[in-house]
């Protein structure tokens, strides 16, 4: 059963894949808006993010059945 807590997790991984992608696509352009080291460290942090979060909603979910 998805708890309001595991939504919030699963959200904030939508959010940082979201963030992946369009950091990667920003770098590909050749001129990212925000700077290349800028979107660098947002693509950065936001990989991992992504699979922490989804982890946490999918513990947390189950720990809730």
């Amino acid at each position: 059963m998805m708890t309001p807590k595991s939504g919030l997790f699963l959200m904030s991984s939508c959010v940082a894949a979201i963030a992946a992608v369009g950091s990667i696509f920003e770098l590909s352009s050749g001129n990212p808006q925000l700077g290349t080291l800028t979107t660098g460290i947002i693509l950065a942090a936001s990989i991992p993010l992504t699979g922490l979060m989804f982890y946490a909603a999918v513990r947390d979910a189950r720990a809730n059945q």
